[in-house]
């Protein structure tokens, strides 16, 4: 691992790029995020700027959350952070991993990035993989979707989500201390979360920064039973099987299995993180370093009836009983997973010529995860990486300017036992890209290219594999009127298969599925098109998109109707395939009633995909959804009510269960008491106030991890 990271720093300096840095999309690296920023005004038009591009309208798909609104939709998980977002869902395989699924991607299609470099766990390899980003640490969060989201590289081809902390400071407070702190707690899993951290200016341009923070919740509460009713009739057979044979046991565990309601068993969850930082701020730039600890236990809830699947009989028919007290899934399944990070940031302003600044980013993790099978070691995953940026920003020559830069990528993984389901590999990946943008009056436009060289390999597996992907994509939108745009995208897009594409080969329990890949897979191509009206007239704000992708070589995975090991396969494949889709967000203001605006707003998206050649649906794929709020604001209170509804999706690959559709009523309340700029608040909700039985049809387990049932949240933040 030294020799491979000593030529990977080699390699970054020889090709002297690495992608975009974050804080050119969220805001200057000099510029820290004030209680305004914090709890900014929800009604206030959000605009995601570079601060090379004016005003990045490749980015037709972006959404912003930060303040009061992310402090109320606070999880466990990121995934489950997002999901109100248009174009959003999630994994939500256990309260402990959700990532998001954004346009109907996930996995190796979505990053997950911390100001601006991937998350470097295990999260991408499997769902009931944790991401090791806390959203309480979070300020501000981005989700980027369509092919602006390819600066972040080839794995956000489906888009990127982007968490913002404080860990290496971007200013110097005003404050001889400044600190923040955040609270909450939730019923439906008796959830307990705390958080904290101190920004201390040792110098006139000397900051040192300490955060920390806490999490527990018990197994989650849920409307109604736990089993879908398509594996309740399963379980429910199997039970009348049974009891016909003689096996009055094996009925009636079967009948509890199809009864149990309630709760989620074996969803518990704690987590802690800590961090600290520090930075050097001046005119000329800043630079900052960073270490952080990330560890978390979670319950990997098992699919009711997985262990009758093992059961093996006898030539007499009956039961091995020795065979089902080793079967996958006797014991329960929890995950502990440790991650130790360290991330660097600097800029220098160059003060004239070509380049306006010059920009770098790092960061390093050193990760392990382990699943437990009872109180026995099942498997071990163990996962070092480096990710690397640098950029070169261009100073404005009339009505151009733009950015050139580059990433470099590097991951040793291993796991080991005896359900190591993916062979110890190594991926290295560097890229070159650039984004022009040129203002010609009536027409906007924006160009991006990218370059992206991949290695993967397996000694264990004797399996070398190198990809070669260009990208690209251009922009043109035009103002109709003042503040009224019409535009579009088009893009091609290329991505390198992942080591566990192409080498999974074996059962994992904590999925309770044996997962195949495919050594031989090629690169995955995508065109895609897209159109968007955004704008304002008057008080009302919105943004219309629609796109369409159209794959070639596109790898998925899913499952065969067959069993190995006693578990379902899921097989990877590549075929073509087709995502059409929509977006709309619309906000208007209606009244202003005693001191309060009121607003009412409206997200509305859809997905249809499809695999080539009359394949069929592709799986896991979210359905129609509608969300309606309507919120009344001031400076010292805000209150909100709203229905989201998600349609049913009978829209099924081989072998995938439908999901019922279902109607969610939300409510929540926030107190300034010192005002919206002083950045504390007290907020409470109401979530799912008539305790629906929901599923996302995007999660893996969603026929034995239904949503949260109704749940009462109340919370404090300070910033003082």
């Amino acid at each position: 691992m030294k020799n491979t990271f000593s030529l990977s720093f080699k390699a970054l300096l020889a090709i002297g790029a690495a992608t975009l840095s974050v804080p050119a999309f969220a805001q200057e690296a000099s510029e820290q995020p004030s209680g305004d920023d914090f709890h900014g005004d929800a009604s206030a038009e959000i605009v995601v700027t570079a601060s090379f591009i004016d005003e990045l309208d490749l980015l037709a798909g972006t959404s912003t959350l930060s303040g009061t609104e992310l402090d109320q939709s606070i999880r466990a998980q990121i995934g489950d952070v997002l999901t109100a977002l248009p174009g959003v869902s999630a994994t939500s395989f256990t309260p402990g991993a959700s990532r998001p699924v954004l346009r109907g991607f996930q996995g190796e299609r979505v990053r997950v990035l911390t100001d601006g470099i991937g998350a470097i766990d295990a999260s991408n390899t499997s769902a009931d993989h944790a991401v090791t980003i806390d959203p309480i640490t979070a300020y501000r969060i981005e989700i980027l979707r369509g092919p602006a989201a390819l600066l972040f590289g080839s794995q956000a081809i489906g888009g990127a989500v982007n968490v913002f902390d404080r860990r290496i400071p971007r200013e110097v407070p005003d404050e001889a201390v400044h600190i923040d702190a955040v609270a909450s707690y939730g019923s439906a899993a008796d959830e307990r979360s705390i958080a904290g951290g101190i920004d201390l200016p040792l110098t006139s341009n000397l900051v040192i920064h300490v955060d920390g923070s806490f999490r527990e919740s018990d197994d989650l509460d849920i409307s109604g039973f736990t089993l879908s009713p398509a594996l309740r009739a399963e379980q429910i057979a199997i039970a009348a099987e049974e009891t016909e044979e003689g096996h009055l046991e094996e009925a009636e565990e079967a009948l509890e299995n199809a009864n149990l309601r309630g709760t989620v068993p074996n969803s518990a969850t704690e987590t802690i993180t800590a961090g600290t930082g520090i930075a050097f701020i001046e005119d000329w730039g800043n630079i900052g370093i960073s270490v952080s600890y990330f560890d978390s236990n979670y319950g990997i809830p098992s699919r009711p009836g997985a262990e009758h699947a093992h059961e093996e009989e006898d030539e007499d028919g009956d039961h091995d009983e020795d065979h089902d007290e080793e079967g996958h899934g006797e014991a329960p399944v929890t995950i502990d997973l440790e991650q130790i990070r360290a991330d660097l940031r600097g800029e220098i302003n160059v003060g004239s010529g070509f380049l306006e600044n010059i920009r770098i980013r790092l960061g390093y993790s050193d990760y392990t995860h382990t699943e437990f099978e009872g109180d026995e070691v099942g498997t071990l995953f163990l996962v070092s990486g480096l990710e690397g940026r640098l950029e070169f920003v261009q100073r404005a020559q009339g009505s151009w300017r733009g950015v050139i830069g580059g990433q470099l990528y590097v991951r040793d993984f291993n796991a080991i036992g005896a359900e190591a389901f993916v062979p110890k590999n190594n991926t290295e990946q560097a890229g070159l890209f650039t984004l022009q943008e040129f203002d010609l009056g009536a027409a906007h436009i924006e160009v991006a290219g990218r370059y992206e060289h991949t290695s993967v390999s397996s000694g264990p597996a004797g399996i070398d594999r190198s990809f070669d992907a260009f990208s690209g994509a251009i922009g043109v939108n035009f103002e109709i009127a003042p503040g009224l745009k019409i535009g579009g995208n088009a893009s091609r897009a290329e991505r390198a298969p992942s080591a566990e594409e192409l080498f999974s080969n074996g059962p994992h329990i904590a999925t309770q599925a044996f997962e195949i890949g495919n050594p031989n897979f090629d690169t995955e191509t995508s065109l895609g098109l897209e159109a968007y009206l955004r704008g304002g007239v008057g008080d009302v704000n919105f943004a219309l998109t629609g796109y369409a992708s159209w794959f070639s070589n596109f790898i998925y995975d899913a499952d065969v109707g067959l069993e190995e090991d006693g578990l379902p396969v899921f097989q990877y494949f590549q075929r073509n395939a087709r995502y059409i889709g929509f977006e709309a967000e619309v906000s208007a203001r209606i009244a202003e009633v005693g001191g309060f605006r009121i607003n009412a707003d409206f997200v509305g998206d859809y997905v249809r995909a499809t695999i080539g050649d009359g394949g069929g649906p592709l799986p896991r794929i979210p359905p129609l959804r509608l969300l309606g709020g309507l919120e009344a604001q001031s400076d010292v209170f805000d209150a909100r009510a709203e229905v989201e509804w998600v349609a049913e999706q009978d829209r099924t690959a081989s072998f995938e269960t439908p999901t019922g559709g279902f109607t969610l009523v939300n409510a929540s309340i926030a107190w300034r008491p010192w005002g919206r700029s002083n950045g504390s608040t007290l907020f409470a909700s109401a979530n799912n106030i008539f305790d629906v039985n929901a599923r996302r049809h995007a999660s893996f387990t969603k026929d034995f991890v239904p949503l949260s049932g109704r749940d009462f949240r109340v919370g404090a933040r300070f910033s003082f």
